[in-house]
């Protein structure tokens, strides 16, 4: 801990709160420092600043969004995006680059998807941990947001996130635990929302408990700009820098309560001691040396964007019967829609970068392609006329009947998904969906490429040929897209959320947003894949899905429990094509008969591996012991259940190449007996068990009856049984049966 003695009350309350919108105080010995917004480049604001991303910044590599990156299953991948974030914050004298945001994606509507990785905790956490590692490593912090259940934007300020403990321990705050443990970020930063009734900024819970008693974090906690709602309380509870700064109100509130007692000091010098140890890790970098090698960055961003491209379908078309992609060398091709020229590669808000360059598809597929591509915009992205419209819609269907192959990008607005409100349905805009039906009467040889942030509808799957889901992929998405769609890059990323049919098919239709100021999450456990997998639904494209311009052969499967109690499993993976190509082995896993209730399957490991052409890969993947616990709402703490374990190895969660059991062994979980015990839980105990079934089972009963009594009555408390003096036991017995249960 900084020592502070030698500051007033007044500069150490000062250190626990902003000087302007994105600098710290700074007091004797203690330099101020820069916090900027990320996560997915720099967003360093050259003027006073603001939150919404209207004033310009300077510029910096946009690299492709969170919902991009995920889909590479890629940790190492994010890494070395976060590593070069992390360069071009130090040369811009940087501390702290706001991001990652690793909040689950519990619905498609949540109008900030585009900055978060995925449905699955596990996936968001190993990705969030490698943007971390990989921005820290150049001596800049990360702060991992929106601690915690952000899931929503409407009435983001205020709304109770009202979560039951397993749904909040095992899915909702997975993520965080990942990357806290595995890569110790500078910062955590709380979000704005309160969780099960009480704000994030002032919950001694989550703030202390969980973050650093059970997690082990020793960094600093900041509040997301303008969360704090109670300065004092929020202290207390393990806030150490509220952001922005005010007009010092706040930091007088925390000096008096000092002088009134009704602060203990302690919890003052604890948050500015964070504070001063921030900013003097900080000060420690070694200068940057400048200046930013501006291309190799937007070439990082060149193939991370190709990398983040997830080729939903490729169908064989023409006499031929080959697939769509990639396109044919000497094809001439309808290039439509006005994402190809001008294209959405970042969301609004916050996170808004000014790009130091931006790739339109456009001129990336002239240049590879010369006259054999036409362009007509098809539609407009903006308020325009009916006529206007009909016109643009009519010039881009005699394009695509004049070419061989229509390529036809589609796609959401600024307007339609931003920081700042939720959106109302999840399809594309009407104009699009009857422009790419006019398309198709005219010109079957039709690839649809979507730019998007969150999970669009896709009813046309059927008809299309081709889909590219491209997401929205930074300033490089344009040429990435050109490589993918041309062969040069063979695609290799996989779906980090599943693509339903409808909105209506979704885990939280029917309670998201909320209302009243709180949201039930009354889909618990069974977010993204697990909401579909536990009701056999049909999606039109599901998590982890993703094709490829070769294939991929699996072996079978070995697994084995090391001495730390990991299932290590080794899978032979071949590339069975002409292409060299990545393939992304998934690993989930299922138990069935478990006694609480579970997804049928989970992701648990996965790796992306690069194969060449008619090689094998020897894949090793590692399912942590911890991964497989499930949290015990009866002693709360994470509890592995032992017995054996369906290991599914697999190219999607509907996917599934081969399988092995495994059997683990459970932790003990001793629960005392009391009254109120379940007659059930009895007849389980292994010393008391057998007296019971004897107790209450007459002998002459007739096959199966014992059996029949057993289940209507395993749920009866068993401190009401003397109540009924037929079923043969006394209170007393009860006492002496519960005294032996717990002496034992």
């Amino acid at each position: 801990m900084t020592d502070l003695t030698s500051l007033t009350l007044e500069q150490k309350a000062s250190l626990t709160s902003g000087a302007d919108f994105w600098h710290t105080k700074q007091a004797p010995g203690i330099p101020a420092m820069m916090l900027t917004d990320g996560p997915h480049g720099l967003r360093k604001q050259a003027g006073a600043g603001d939150h919404l991303g209207l004033d310009d910044s300077v510029p910096a590599t946009c690299f492709p969004p969170a919902a991009a990156i995920a889909s590479t299953f890629d940790p190492a991948l994010a890494e070395r995006i976060g590593s070069a974030i992390g360069v071009e914050a130090a040369i811009e004298d940087v501390a702290v680059v706001l991001g990652p945001g690793v909040n689950l994606k519990r619905s498609p509507l949540c109008g900030r998807n585009f900055e978060y990785l995925s449905e699955d905790p596990l996936l968001a956490g190993v990705m969030g941990a490698g943007l971390v590692r990989g921005i820290q490593s150049q001596g800049v912090g990360a702060s991992l947001k929106h601690f915690a259940a952000n899931n929503q934007e409407t009435d983001r300020m205020r709304v109770s996130a009202d979560i039951d403990a397993r749904p909040l321990r095992e899915m909702y705050l997975r993520a965080f635990e990942r990357v806290v443990t595995d890569a110790q970020p500078w910062t955590v930063m709380c979000s704005y929302n309160r969780v099960n009734g009480v704000y994030a900024s002032e919950d001694p819970w989550l703030l202390t408990q969980v973050l650093r008693d059970e997690w082990g974090f020793d960094g600093l906690v900041v509040s997301d700009w303008g969360a704090v709602n109670d300065r004092v309380a929020a202290l207390v509870a393990g806030l150490d820098l509220e952001m922005p700064g005010g007009d010092g109100t706040t930091d007088a509130q925390i000096v008096a309560a000092v002088r009134d007692g009704s602060l203990d000091e302690a919890v003052l010098d604890r948050a500015a001691g964070r504070a001063a140890a921030l900013a003097g890790k900080a000060q420690a970098r070694p200068a940057a040396s400048g200046p930013l090698d501006v291309e190799a960055h937007h070439a990082l961003a060149r193939e991370a964007a190709a990398r983040s491209i997830v080729l939903l379908k490729n169908d064989p078309v023409g006499e031929g019967r080959q697939p769509l992609l990639p396109l044919a060398p000497d094809a001439s091709i309808a290039l439509i829609g006005e994402f190809a020229r001008t294209p959405r590669f970042q969301g609004g808000g916050s996170s808004h970068i000014n790009p130091s360059r931006v790739d339109s598809a456009l001129d990336a597929f002239t240049a590879v392609a010369g006259d054999r591509v036409a362009f007509a915009a098809g539609f407009p992205v903006s308020r325009a006329s009916a006529a206007d419209t009909e016109t643009l819609g009519a010039e881009a269907v005699a394009l695509a009947a004049s070419r061989d192959i229509a390529v036809v990008f589609l796609g959401l607005t600024d307007a339609e998904e931003s920081e700042g409100f939720d959106r109302e349905h999840i399809d594309l805009a009407p104009r699009q969906l009857e422009l790419l039906d006019a398309v198709l009467a005219v010109n079957p040889n039709t690839v649809v490429v979507l730019s998007n942030g969150a999970v669009v509808a896709v009813p046309f799957a059927e008809r299309v040929p081709a889909i590219v889901e491209a997401w929205l992929l930074g300033q490089a998405g344009g040429s990435a897209t050109v490589d993918v769609l041309t062969g040069v890059v063979n695609p290799s990323a996989r779906l980090a959320e599943t693509i339903p049919h409808r909105l209506e098919d979704t885990p939280a239709f029917g309670s998201f947003p909320g209302s009243f100021g709180h949201v039930r999450y009354g889909e618990g456990l069974f977010v993204g894949y697990r909401w579909y997998d536990q009701r056999r639904m049909d999606v039109a494209f599901p998590f982890g899905h993703g094709l490829s311009y070769t294939r991929f052969s699996y072996g079978t499967p070995k697994a084995s429990v090391n001495e730390s109690g990991d299932v290590v499993v080794r899978v032979p993976v071949t590339n069975a094509g002409e292409r060299d190509g990545r393939e992304v082995v998934q690993l989930y896993t299922g138990r069935a008969g478990s006694a609480v209730e579970r997804a049928p399957r989970e992701l648990k490991a996965f790796a992306s591996v690069l194969i060449a052409a008619g090689a094998t890969a020897d894949v090793e993947l590692v399912v942590r012991r911890e991964d497989l616990a499930y949290w015990d709402i009866r002693v709360d703490r994470w509890v592995v259940e032992g017995g054996p374990y369906r290991i599914e190895i697999a190219a999607s969660s509907r996917d599934i190449r081969a399988g092995v059991q495994v059997d683990v062994v459970g932790d003990e979980v001793h629960q005392p007996l009391t009254r109120d015990s379940s007659l059930g839980e009895l007849l389980s105990h292994p010393i008391v068990g057998a007296i019971v079934r004897e107790q209450l089972m007459d002998a002459d009963d007739e096959p199966g009856e014992d059996d029949l009594m057993a289940k209507m009555m395993e749920s009866f408390p068993i401190g009401r049984l003397g109540a009924f003096p037929s079923m043969g036991v006394t209170r007393e017995q009860v006492d002496a049966l519960i005294e032996a249960g717990n002496a034992g």
